[in-house]
């Protein structure tokens, strides 16, 4: 008993980990992209987290898919990987690192309604409310910086990195059932390196001037969300229920704030501040467990309402 809940908390510290790490992705970004273009920067992120997991399977740590998922893993690499990245990026560049981060968090949201889409059920009202209430919350942290209210077009291209997150993360569960995450994971960053060779042509001149700091930037990027996140992240998922582990993701629009004050000095906005918190609130009414979504909808919707809404819940 004792090895297990030993087991159990080893696998939620890893989980509050992984979460952290990729809450302070945004920031890195952010502070990247001061000087790398959103390719540069992403390509810079692959080529090395590529090749600290080379070496892993040069040791035979890590396994890559088999040969006949690979037409499946290049498409998922170019869509997961390099458009999502692109999206984010460019995105970001009239975005900062919080109300990114807030954007990013429908991706479960999507994802589940993208799932249930793909086996031709039924989207349930739970799931349509939660759903519309995150994309008003997202909608709102997209038009206030400072003092001002106005619509940052530019910021939009991030829900088309929502679209992608959210498509690869339903669309790789054929492949993740014959091969292991890391390995999948591990190839389709392969994948995002050649994909985003076009658009780092110029690096290499960029790289004589850029500061230790920016390029101290893609190097976290590369090693700390990636390497050590998605190792953290399969740990955790081996260990404890997907559920309990995915819950952690809901910390990570509020990490992605503290951390991008801390190191970059955002200081988010009245406005932004109430479009998270309704984002957030609208994620865990379309994905999560009834017990707390019954609570969510009598505090948005009414009780007679949510009751109603009950019998539509897809999850």
């Amino acid at each position: 008993m004792n090895a297990m809940h030993k087991t159990g908390s080893l696998a939620l510290w890893a989980a509050g980990l992984t979460v952290l790490t990729w809450s302070s992705s945004y920031a890195a970004i952010s502070y990247g992209l001061r000087v790398f273009t959103p390719g540069e920067l992403a390509f810079l992120r692959f080529l090395i987290a590529t090749a600290c997991f080379a070496v892993l399977m040069v040791f035979g740590l890590i396994k890559l898919p088999a040969r006949r998922d690979w037409p499946a893993v290049v498409l998922l690499g170019l869509v997961g990987q390099v458009g999502y990245q692109l999206f984010l990026g460019y995105g970001m560049t009239h975005m900062s690192a919080g109300g990114a981060a807030v954007i990013i968090s429908m991706v479960p949201a999507v994802t589940s309604v993208l799932a249930v889409l793909r086996l031709k059920e039924s989207v349930g009202r739970r799931a349509m409310l939660g759903l519309g209430i995150a994309f008003a919350g997202t909608l709102l942290v997209t038009v206030g910086r400072g003092r001002e209210v106005h619509l940052e077009p530019t910021a939009l291209l991030i829900f088309g990195a929502v679209l992608c997150s959210s498509s690869y993360f339903v669309f790789q569960k054929p492949v993740l059932a014959r091969s292991s995450a890391l390995g999948f994971t591990a190839a389709t960053l392969f994948v995002g390196a050649l994909g985003m060779l076009p658009f780092a042509t110029h690096l290499p001149q960029k790289l004589l001037h850029v500061s230790p700091a920016q390029l101290g930037s893609a190097l976290y990027l590369a090693l700390v969300p990636t390497v050590i996140g998605f190792f953290c992240w399969s740990f955790a998922l081996a260990r404890a229920p997907a559920s309990q582990i995915a819950s952690f993701l809901y910390l990570q629009p509020i990490g992605a704030f503290v951390i991008a004050w801390l190191w970059l000095g955002e200081v988010p906005t009245w406005l932004i501040v109430g479009g998270a918190l309704l984002a957030i609130v609208g994620v865990l009414l379309a994905t999560a467990p009834p017990a707390l979504t019954r609570l969510l909808q009598r505090w948005m919707i009414g009780p007679r309402r949510a009751n109603a809404a009950e019998s539509n819940a897809i999850l």
